[in-house]
């Protein structure tokens, strides 16, 4: 089990946490959290081993397996191999077995009589060891995980050469989800991920069967996966359970750890009362006679007992109150935004085909879909930044553009004052306004706006991209992903921001908080298309779930060219498509039959493929499990012949069922988008 015991790091002058002391039991999940700068990441690199602490001690068991994402993974999966290469070296504790049972295997067929006995008793207390950790099923588990974060079955055999960086990340994580450790760390994992991504990724970790130490700004992955929050403050951290209790079953993970943390606050703020009352009166007896020779030794003992009391200390938790006073941008016409037939291509792949979308003034709408969905091709389109194939897009009367991305620091001049910074963004007629509270209002108060840029976190640039962008006097705001790196003050700011902001905002994101708090309408870009939905995210989760909550089960690009039907329109033209149409009961019915009989038609041949994929799988998986058992017996080895033909078998048959495995999984998901596509009409 890994610990830490009066653990204290300093970088420069600055303390930055002291006397930390956490334990990590098996099979618990634990997310730190905590405000940017706070040194979340230097204690996981001390909890890791990546550095030592300045004071403490960190107990590392030497036989603890533990895995570690950090948040500048892409440059460690290299550019070389394939994705199913990378993945499987997490697993390397088994694929070395496997490795020697091929060794073995050569060897046998090469020594004398007398000496493979030897080999062979080898031999199988490898393949038992092998067999043990899932050694004959771990390939397959590599493609369900890779499916699971996202990939393709074909994307398995590209080189990571031609991976972006998001998808190298997803690499790394799939590697170290096979590993299985007994301790998983992860940094900010959620950050290239969607909202499909993200909900396999919470499942799955809650079904890892060692340890979890995570940091994450998302609320809702915290939900899902944490049974302990740790959070990192004012220079301490401070546990609290958000699994177990009513409070929890109540309120949720997160929201029942502010529930507690407040109750804390207020205990230690009414005990520091408390203290400092007497502490007052102890100093004011010894003020009042310090210089009486009758009360020396009276005061002296007083001033001793005040040094020995330790003072009760309240961290500093004052969150960033978003108070906006945004300048009135020029008034848009009624549409600000109107595309049609909007096709993009990238080389042969089609990207958006088709897309018709038209966006009101004062509206604030979020993108949604899997990433490489085409969602930041068409907010580039609004600004003429991606070359279109066919189609239009027109921006409306007297619309101004401001765009706040991942790349946004790239253009800062990090030898400028925050402040400085800030005032490159606004216009002459508004450099009368007060520009130091704007900065305050997204958390750069007083002494904070005379810091470099340099000196700033990724998650403070992006506070400062959006106060540039939102203070300048534009009408239309696109933010591309603003919330990687925020944390969680910052992104109530940004919440709040977009709430007050009076012009018209696209959003995309895949903090699915901020898109309930900030959104009005949604927009699904997926397939090639972008349907819109007129109203909030959780009617959108309710209605795709049924009537529950969770996660929006959004449509992944078919790699057999079939596309989502488009719709425009919103709640009300469903209506009123629904309601169209009134007969009598004899009407009603033989439409219901005839739109049964159409379903059927159109889905019984992928229906038969599903189920004839699912038969001879189940046969394949059927067989190799039989030769599993086979290799199992000890009686087996007795002739290295029929050894060296049965794992050869055994190995055909893995490969059979790996390839129905992928045919299934087509199958299906041919089928899902052909039934969603059929109840959409």
């Amino acid at each position: 089990m890994l610990s830490c015991s009066d653990v204290s790091v300093t970088l420069g002058a600055r303390r930055l946490f002291s006397d930390v002391n956490l334990r990590f039991p098996p099979k618990r999940c634990v997310a730190l959290v905590g405000g940017n700068g706070a040194g979340k990441t230097t204690l996981l690199h001390t909890l890791v081993g990546l550095r030592d602490p300045d004071e403490g001690t960190v107990t590392r068991p030497k036989d603890l397996r533990v895995g570690w994402l950090p948040q500048d993974v892409v440059d460690a999966v290299g550019t070389s191999g394939t994705v199913l290469e990378h993945v499987l070296e997490g697993a390397s504790h088994i694929t070395d077995l496997e490795q020697q049972l091929r060794d073995l295997e050569v060897r046998m067929g090469e020594v004398a009589d007398h000496e493979q006995e030897a080999l062979l008793t080898t031999y199988s207390k490898v393949q038992d060891r092998f067999e043990a950790l899932g050694g004959y099923e771990v390939e397959g588990e590599a493609h369900r995980v890779l499916a699971g974060l996202g990939f393709a079955p074909e994307d398995a055999a590209r080189d990571t050469s031609e991976l972006s960086g998001g998808w190298r990340v997803r690499v790394a994580l799939a590697r170290l989800l096979l590993a299985k450790p007994d301790l998983l760390v992860l940094d900010e994992p959620t950050n290239h991920l969607d909202l499909d991504t993200i909900a396999w990724l919470e499942t799955t970790l809650r079904e890892l069967p060692g340890g979890l130490l995570l940091v994450s700004h998302d609320r809702d992955f915290i939900d899902a996966t944490a049974d302990t929050i740790v959070e990192l403050a004012a220079g301490t951290t401070m546990e609290y359970e958000v699994r177990s209790g009513n409070q929890a079953a109540e309120e949720g993970g997160f929201a029942a750890f502010i529930t507690q943390r407040e109750e804390r606050l207020a205990s230690l703020r009414a005990a520091k009362t408390q203290q400092d009352k007497l502490l007052a009166q102890q100093e004011r007896f010894v003020e009042r006679f310090r210089y009486k020779a009758s009360k020396a030794k009276q005061v002296q003992s007083r001033i001793k007992k005040l040094d020995k009391i330790e003072r009760i200390e309240v961290p500093d938790h004052k969150a960033m109150v978003a108070r906006f006073a945004f300048p009135e941008p020029p008034r848009a016409g009624r549409v600000v935004a109107e595309v049609s037939g909007l096709t993009v291509r990238y080389d042969d792949v089609t990207v958006l085909d088709g897309v018709d979308l038209t966006i009101e003034r004062g509206r604030k709408v979020a993108l949604i879909g899997p990433n490489g969905a085409g969602k930041t091709t068409l907010l580039r389109s609004l600004i003429g930044e991606v070359p279109i194939r066919s189609g239009t897009v027109t921006l409306g009367t007297g619309v101004e553009v401001a765009v706040v991305d991942q790349h946004q620091a790239e253009v800062m001049d990090l030898d400028a004052t925050v402040l400085e910074e800030f005032r490159t963004a606004l216009s002459d007629k508004h450099r009368a306004l007060n520009h130091r509270t704007m900065l305050g209002a997204f958390g750069f108060p007083g002494d904070l706006a005379e810091r470099k840029v340099v000196e700033l976190s990724g998650g403070e640039r992006t506070r400062l991209g959006l106060a540039k962008a939102m203070a300048s006097p534009v009408n239309l705001l696109l933010l591309d992903e603003p919330t990687n790196h925020l944390d969680l003050a910052s992104r109530d700011v940004l919440e709040d921001a977009i709430q007050a902001y009076p012009g018209t905002v696209l959003l995309i994101t895949h903090d699915r908080h901020v898109i309930r708090s900030a959104a009005d309408a949604i927009v699904e870009v997926g397939g090639g298309k972008a349907r819109w939905f007129d109203g909030t995210f959780e009617e959108l989760a309710a209605r795709r779930t049924g009537g529950g909550s969770g996660v929006v089960a959004t449509a992944r690009p078919s790699s057999s060219g079939a596309r989502p039907a488009d719709h425009r329109g919103s709640n009300g033209d469903e209506s009123r498509s629904a309601k169209g149409g009134n007969g009598s009961g004899g009407a009603t019915k033989r439409r219901q039959a005839e739109q049964r009989d159409q379903r059927h038609r159109a889905t019984k041949d992928l229906k038969r493929e599903v189920r004839d994929a699912e038969a001879a799988l189940g046969k394949a998986e059927a067989t190799v499990a039989t030769l599993t058992r086979r290799l199992a017996d000890p009686g087996v080895y007795t002739d290295g012949s029929d050894v060296k033909s049965l794992v050869a078998e055994h190995a055909g048959a893995k490969e059979l069922a790996a390839s129905l495995l992928d045919r299934w999984e087509r199958a299906q998901l041919a089928l899902e988008e052909a039934e969603n596509t059929l109840a959409e009409r």
